[in-house]
């Protein structure tokens, strides 16, 4: 399971160029690959160092945040880049990290240590989701950004792959409004999402007819979202799902308090002032208003 979540859009591949008087062609390149998380998450962290055997665990205290870092080109060529060859992203990141592999190796054959294969890497970084900073556009007027690989899937690998991308991208939602179809004046759903940029919409697509259910649709105009919410698909189809396909890290609490309340709906508690009052406090302990969980 802990493959399924490193494989997902925390992979954050760069290539940082500073400007040095010590570098042969007046610049340093340095590769780095990071994983993101909230602080909450920090066992997680520690366990994708433990797996990967290498890297660093940096804490952002003012961020409530924390990074699991591999910066050694040596663990880079011979631990991280073989996970991700034999284990594909099938998001559109997966160019990324096509690219980032093509300058690890050029880096590895010391051809950045010329103008020549200097000119080659910026070509390529060019290329990368952030492009080149304003500097060094204005320092490499010349560079031409090589092609982007197209990224194409056509079906999801393993059930796990699912379990690891709902554990970074997915949303257990509980929603509460007023209604005018019942006695109590008050309806409860429960919601399962997932948010991507347009240009994965087709992997939105194909998550939804892996799982036979819910519907992917346009939520702005740079993203779309696969999205489920009746009842029935939620309780019979995703929460067996992720019993047996766990989700890891601070959100399987989230998924634990939303079958919680699942069964509070299927015995019909629901149904009465004091129903919705108890999953109200269930909700409100849930994603963003948890505090110190433990897992």
């Amino acid at each position: 399971m802990l493959l399924g979540f490193a494989m997902v859009k925390l992979l954050c591949v760069s290539i940082y160029t500073d400007k040095r008087i010590k570098g042969r062609v007046g610049w340093v390149v340095k590769p780095s690959f990071q994983i993101s998380l909230h602080s909450r998450d920090m066992k997680l962290l520690l366990e994708l160092q433990a797996f990967f055997a290498c890297g660093s665990i940096v804490s952002k205290n003012t961020r409530s945040e924390g990074s699991f870092r591999v910066n050694s080109l040596h663990d880079l060529t011979n631990f991280i880049i073989p996970h991700f060859v034999n284990y594909p992203l099938l998001s559109q990141k997966a160019a990324d990290f096509y690219l980032f592999k093509q300058i690890v190796n050029l880096i590895n054959t010391k051809v950045h240590l010329t103008e020549v294969g200097l000119q080659q890497i910026i070509n390529i970084r060019a290329s990368m989701k952030l492009g080149l900073s304003d500097l060094q556009k204005s320092e490499f007027i010349n560079y031409n950004p090589v092609p982007r690989p197209i990224i194409n899937y056509t079906e999801i690998p393993t059930p796990n792959w699912i379990a690891g991308f709902s554990s970074a991208e997915g949303c257990f939602l509980v929603h509460i409004s007023t209604s005018d179809k019942n006695k109590i004046g008050q309806i409860i759903q429960l919601i399962f999402k997932i948010s991507q940029h347009r240009r994965d919409k087709k992997l939105l697509e194909l998550i939804a007819n892996y799982m036979n259910c819910g519907a992917v649709y346009s939520h702005s105009e740079n993203a779309f979202v696969f999205k489920v919410g009746k009842f029935v698909d939620i309780n019979k189809n995703f929460i067996p799902f992720f019993k047996a396909y766990s989700i890891q890290g601070v959100k399987l609490l989230d998924y634990q308090d939303y079958c919680e309340i699942a069964t509070l709906i299927s015995e019909g508690t629901h149904l009465s002032p004091k129903g919705i009052a108890k999953i109200q406090l269930i909700k409100d302990r849930m994603n963003t208003k948890r505090k110190d969980p433990k897992i």
